[in-house]
């Protein structure tokens, strides 16, 4: 089972492994007897289809689902069949992917502009002035 996430990239067989549990969702007297969820894992340190940015940034999106071995584990239980449940895992994993292999813009250094530095000191002396008015007036 090879997850195409999109045209140039290929995710191999190797990497995936798939086992099939009791599912805790939809399912009626079948419920308790067929294994319908799906738990996908990836081994993501193990691949050599993504690069090491990309792993990286799929580190930092799994969240939760990186496991302490270095894969990301996906589990699909929202279907009554195995077929249906391994389709969601493989897509969630593919959109997963794919969004990692976007890199994240450069932040570009900017000034603050001369209207902005004016209108900070504008509200700074405003304040100050009604915090003045606020103190008791001493006569001397």
């Amino acid at each position: 089972m090879t997850i195409e996430v999109n045209a140039s990239l290929v995710i191999p067989d190797g990497d995936l492994s798939l086992s099939f549990v009791r599912g805790s969702g939809p399912g009626g007297q079948n419920v308790n007897k067929v294994a319908s969820a799906v738990q996908l894992r990836f081994d993501l340190d193990g691949t050599v289809a993504l690069t090491d940015a990309v792993k990286s940034r799929l580190r930092a999106l799994a969240g939760r689902r990186l496991t302490d071995d270095g894969s990301i584990l996906i589990i699909a239980r929202n279907h009554r069949t195995q077929e249906a449940n391994r389709r969601e895992a493989s897509d969630r994993l593919a959109d997963l992917i794919r969004t990692a292999l976007v890199p994240p813009k450069p932040r570009k250094k900017t000034k603050p502009t001369r209207a902005s530095k004016e209108r900070r000191l504008e509200s700074k002396s405003h304040k100050q002035r009604t915090k003045g008015l606020r103190s008791k007036i001493h006569w001397d």
